[in-house]
């Protein structure tokens, strides 16, 4: 690594219960191996609260559920604050259906207003430490949260069951043991977790499929297809295009040290 650029620090806390059932994680990100790059990240169907100290930035959002890749900016001043929620995880923060936000970004002036959103960056600010950076979040989101916290049933056991195994079930299925009809099923599913349940579904599976090629060179995609579930091989590269805009041969000439991140060659 060069010596102009920073050593890049990265540091996480897994919250305690309850927002354990609802965040991942509250991460920090400083320093950048090369002067700028752009980078392609892939969808995962989860949402993501990001505020950016660098320098004479000073810039927060949300980032909704994605069910296609978007492109962010990386740079060596880089310093990056998060909250990085389960599949479902933001819908007690923000107040509406977060369908609303699939594919979308929006500002946390534009969730919570100008004057709250530069009251939580002022206290990020004089946070002396990222533990204490990690504390403002945590507070914030217990205050910001609809009372009680919890998921609904129906949902959290339909995630599950999806994860589990995103190609054998449909939501009618899921619906007629929740006891809702299919309709009211999706509609519900959508609110909390920000995409229908079909196209979750195929977000977890090109997931898999991403997980499943991690580390290795050499795969037979027919093969990871079929294991997969997908119909056959055009139905998997189909898929794969439409969530990376990249051949999976692409994807491994191109992925990074994270799995979901892929560099944009000039």
């Amino acid at each position: 690594m060069a010596t102009a650029f920073e050593p890049v620090v990265f540091k996480y806390r897994v919250p305690e219960e309850p927002l354990s059932e609802f965040v991942e994680l509250f991460w920090y990100w400083r320093g950048y191996d090369q002067s700028y790059s752009e980078e392609r990240v892939l969808p995962t169907g989860t949402v993501e609260l990001v505020i950016n100290l660098a320098s004479g930035t000073w810039r927060a959002g949300i980032s909704g559920p994605k069910s296609r890749f978007f492109v962010i900016e990386r740079r060596a001043q880089d310093e990056l604050l998060g909250i990085h929620f389960k599949v479902g995880g933001a819908f007690p923060f923000l107040g509406f259906p977060i369908g609303e936000l699939h594919n979308m970004d929006i500002t946390l002036g534009d969730l919570w207003g100008e004057k709250k959103m530069g009251e939580l960056l002022g206290l990020v600010h004089d946070a002396a430490t990222v533990e204490m950076k990690f504390q403002v979040l945590e507070k914030w989101l217990v205050l910001a949260a609809d009372c009680p916290l919890q998921h609904r049933p129906a949902v959290s056991y339909a995630v599950r069951e999806f994860r589990r195994d995103p190609g054998l079930l449909r939501s009618v299925e899921l619906a007629e043991r929740a006891g809702f009809s299919q309709r009211r099923f999706i509609e519900i599913f959508r609110d909390e977790v920000g995409l229908t349940p079909k196209l979750f579904c195929r977000v977890q599976r090109f997931q898999q499929v991403i997980g499943k090629v991690n580390n290795r060179n050499t795969i037979d995609w027919a093969d990871l297809a079929v294991s997969l579930g997908y119909y056959d091989q055009a139905h998997f590269i189909h898929d794969f295009q439409e969530f990376s805009g990249l051949t999976p041969t692409e994807y491994l000439s191109s992925r990074t040290d994270h799995l979901n991140h892929v560099k944009i060659c000039e």
